[in-house]
This record gives C-alpha cells, sequence and structure tokens, in this order.
C-alpha cells in the first residue's frame, strides 16, 4: 500500500513508543480491490488516548474529536487522519446514539473486526511489515464479489443496511443470503434513522454507483424497499412487452440506472450533477404504477401509461424529501423527471429553436443536456431493444441545443435594466413586466443579440412612450 510518507513517519513513531498500528477499514478494502486508498484511518492498540495523543502532538494539529470514542483527528499537511483505539460496542438504546462505547487498547485483532459492519471492512494492515490481518476471511468475500455482516453486533446499528444498499452498487456486489435474512429482521429499525444519515448513504449510492441497480436489488431482498414506497411501487407495474421486453417499471429503472453511470456524460461530472442524474434516472418512471392501464392504443389492447410523466414529477420531490435530500437537488429532479419523454416524438416535425428556448427556461436549474442523458439512459433501458432510433432523435436534440447555445446553459434575458436607464427611464415597478414582455419576445426569436434588443425595444417604447418616463 502506498502510504503518504508523513503518516508513515507517524506510524514508526507511535511502534517506537510500543503501540501497535494499523490501517483500518476502507482504505484497505480499496487497495485490495486495486482501487486508490483514501481516508487512511489507523487503530492503535497497546496504548492508551492520553499516551496517544502526546505522541501524536508533535506531528500536527490533534483534535480529540471523540474522547469517549478512543478517536483523535491529526492534521499533516492538507490531509486529515483519524487515530483509535480499538473498542468493544454495546446497544443500550435505541437510535444511532444509543450505543456504549468502551475503548479497550489490549483488544485482539478478532474482537476488534468483530464491531464493523462488514467482513470487507473487517480487513486491517500492518503498515510495518506489510502483513495483512484477516481472521474474518473478508478478502475472500472481496474477492467472491460478496456482501456479509463481520458479526451478530451487526443489528446493533440499522444503517447497516443502508450501507449494504450503497456497497452493493458501488462495488457491484451481492448479499450473502445470511445477512439478508439478518437485514429482514431490521426492517422495522428504519424509524430510527435520522434523516442526514440516511441521505449520506442515498448520496453515497448516487454518487459513487458502479452498478446501481445492485442497490435497489438489496432493498428489495431486504424488505427495506417498504420504506421508499415510490420505488417499491414500480414492482410489478407490467409495461408492454413489444416496448419493455426487459420486464416491468422496477427491472426497466435498474436497467436505466446501469446505463447512466455507464455513460461518459454520467462519468465525467462532478459530484452534485451526478446526484442531479442519479436521482432523476431514479424516479423517472415514479408516475407509472398510478398510470398503467389496459387499454386500446390504435385498435391494439395494450399496457399504456399516459402522462406518467408528470405524475412523476410530484412523487419524485416526495422521495427526494423522504431520504433527506438537499433541497437544491428537488426542483432539477423534478424538471427531468417530468420532461423525459420529449424525445418520443411519433413523426412529427423537430422542435423549433422557440420551442428549444422555452424548453431550456422550463428545465432550469438542469438543463437540456441533462435531459438528454436522462432520456439516453432511459433509452438503453430496454434491453434486448437496440436504442438507435431513439439516440438519433436525442443526438438531434443535442446539435439544435448547442447551435442555439442552449446545451449546457438556459437562455440569459440579453435586454437588462441598464438598457432601459440608458433609454432615459427611471427605475421602478415598470421594469420587471417589461424586462420580462423582452425576454418573452427574446424565447420567441424576435432578437438574439443586443443590438437586436435595442432595436426591440426602441419599437416597443415607440407605440407606448408613457413607459419611457417611468413613475
Amino acid at each position: 500500500m502506498k502510504i503518504p510518507p508523513e503518516l508513515h513517519a507517524v506510524l514508526h513513531a507511535v511502534h517506537d513508543a510500543g503501540g501497535r498500528p494499523r490501517l483500518v477499514g476502507g482504505c484497505v478494502r480499496d487497495w485490495l480491490l486495486g482501487l486508490e486508498a483514501k481516508d487512511y484511518d489507523v487503530e492503535v492498540g497497546g496504548l492508551n488516548l492520553d499516551t496517544l495523543h502526546r505522541l501524536l502532538a508533535p506531528f500536527g494539529a490533534t483534535d480529540l474529536v471523540g474522547r469517549s470514542f478512543g478517536v483523535i483527528k491529526l492534521r499533516l499537511g492538507e490531509a486529515d487522519y483519524d487515530f483509535s483505539l480499538p473498542r468493544r460496542e454495546s446497544k443500550i438504546g435505541a437510535g444511532h446514539r444509543g450505543f456504549r462505547i468502551d475503548p479497550e487498547p489490549n483488544l485482539d485483532d478478532e474482537a476488534a473486526a468483530a464491531r464493523r459492519d462488514f467482513t470487507i471492512n473487517a480487513i486491517s494492515f500492518d503498515p510495518l511489515d506489510g502483513g495483512i490481518i484477516d481472521p474474518l476471511l473478508g478478502e475472500k468475500d472481496l474477492r467472491a464479489g460478496i456482501l456479509r455482516h463481520a458479526g451478530p453486533s451487526f443489528v446493533d446499528d440499522p444503517l447497516r443496511v443502508l450501507r449494504a444498499m450503497q456497497f452493493a452498487a458501488r462495488f457491484d456486489f451481492k448479499l450473502a443470503p445470511e445477512t439478508i435474512a439478518l437485514c429482514a429482521e431490521m426492517a422495522d429499525q428504519h424509524a430510527e434513522l435520522p434523516l442526514e444519515r440516511i441521505w449520506g448513504e442515498w448520496d453515497k449510492w448516487a454518487v459513487k454507483s458502479v452498478r446501481p441497480s445492485r442497490g435497489l436489488e438489496v432493498l428489495a431482498q431486504t424488505g427495506w424497499i417498504r420504506h421508499y414506497p415510490e420505488i417499491a411501487s414500480m414492482r410489478g407495474t407490467p409495461q408492454e412487452a413489444q416496448w419493455h421486453p426487459e420486464g416491468d417499471v422496477f427491472v426497466h429503472t435498474q436497467h436505466c440506472l446501469n446505463a447512466l453511470v455507464a455513460s461518459e456524460g454520467w462519468q465525467a461530472s462532478q459530484p452534485q450533477r451526478r446526484r442531479v442524474l442519479s436521482f432523476a434516472v431514479l424516479a423517472h418512471d415514479f408516475g407509472k404504477p398510478q398510470t398503467t392501464e389496459y387499454a386500446d392504443k390504435r385498435g391494439v389492447m395494450r399496457w399504456v401509461s399516459p402522462g406518467h410523466e408528470s405524475a412523476g414529477g410530484p412523487l419524485a420531490e416526495t422521495f427526494m424529501q423522504r431520504i433527506g435530500a438537499p433541497k437544491d437537488l428537488h426542483e432539477p429532479v423534478r424538471a427531468l423527471v417530468v420532461h423525459h419523454m420529449l424525445h418520443h416524438r411519433e413523426n412529427q416535425p423537430n422542435y423549433t429553436d422557440t420551442q428549444m428556448r422555452r424548453l431550456a427556461r422550463r428545465l432550469i436549474p438542469a438543463t437540456i443536456e441533462d435531459l438528454c442523458e436522462v432520456m439516453s439512459a432511459d433509452a438503453c433501458g430496454r434491453p434486448p431493444i437496440a436504442p438507435n432510433s431513439s439516440l438519433r432523435l436525442i443526438a438531434e436534440m443535442r446539435t439544435q441545443a448547442q447551435a442555439l447555445a442552449l446545451r449546457t446553459q438556459p437562455p440569459q434575458p440579453i435586454l437588462l435594466g441598464r438598457h432601459l436607464i440608458a433609454r432615459g427611464m427611471q427605475a421602478g415597478p415598470s421594469f420587471k413586466p417589461l424586462l420580462h414582455e423582452a425576454f418573452e419576445a427574446q424565447l420567441d426569436g424576435a432578437f438574439r443579440d443586443e443590438p437586436g434588443a435595442l432595436q426591440w425595444l426602441d419599437q416597443r417604447l415607440a407605440s407606448s412612450p408613457a413607459e419611457e418616463a417611468g413613475p
């Protein structure tokens, strides 16, 4: 493992003082998976907390963030490292705070590993001799792609089920049968979780997944899906086999999510955009369960879901509230859900430039490029049907939006208050309706640049000279 040199020096000092440093948790797991190791956490046996604190202090700023937990944060340069003592945890009450923590410096490696959530996170690494300490055979599970609970204390923290959800999605892992059964027994404990902890796991699912369908699979297998009725209701909602041979709405959504994270656009995106796209694709068919019917379509009885996109908007927002998502995600996700069918033109002519401008405005704060990513994922979620015709229409939309400078940003008003002032108008209540009228004219194509906007303004003022004087 490539350990930062400044951390290596601290580890040697701890060892020389009689401590037993171990790298633990995610950094070991990720290293064994061939991923970049981050968030180096160190567990130190053989020393009490005060002695460890005195040893760390000369190396950098320290913070006893959890004396009762036996945790010290050490800052080395721009990085923070958590140093902790081995400990036992006992459930003494409800909720995530209902634990008694007992640091035990002389706790052996196996006992220390047993308090962790999954065997793949219970592997430790001796940074001095390079040895792997794996009493729970986590490396074997890691190689097999299996999430298995580390021990009976797993049931003490219901958040671990949602951790299983996001780990399965992040690493394309399956849940061990005995862990599925244990999680199912914990389903009623969901109510103990505060929203911020629920959001923390869903956020990792949205930003870090390599196969997000695995996360939904975990929810279904464990029964925890019932806590997310917008997702649960998609199971068993039928789709017309001619258009959706892959299965019901739930299965379709799983395929769409996997297609999304495989796209270059999603992979190149920053975390905030990944959140928007992931949740928009997850929610894009939330409206189908309440709109699906077996009805006549051009003389043939079929499963159809008329208006499901508009019905899905409020459900998407409800779901985002349910998982504690930040409010700045609600509007873009809702807008993308409501408009995700716009590439289905059914032999109608392409959108006019005015329609594209107005679409870009309706999507704010999302963009046409965001919508194209969602629609592409939707189109690719119907195996074995090839999405060629849908992708062609989406490509045409991208090209048109690019030509109008609307692909990655909404239309910006050209005529501004300073232009009105330059024409001798006094700032006041009359500005807002006039600027709104100008923006509507701009969207309709009345002008495309500043000279055109000024010409429109002059004509508008000439037709209503009373406005020019202002109040």
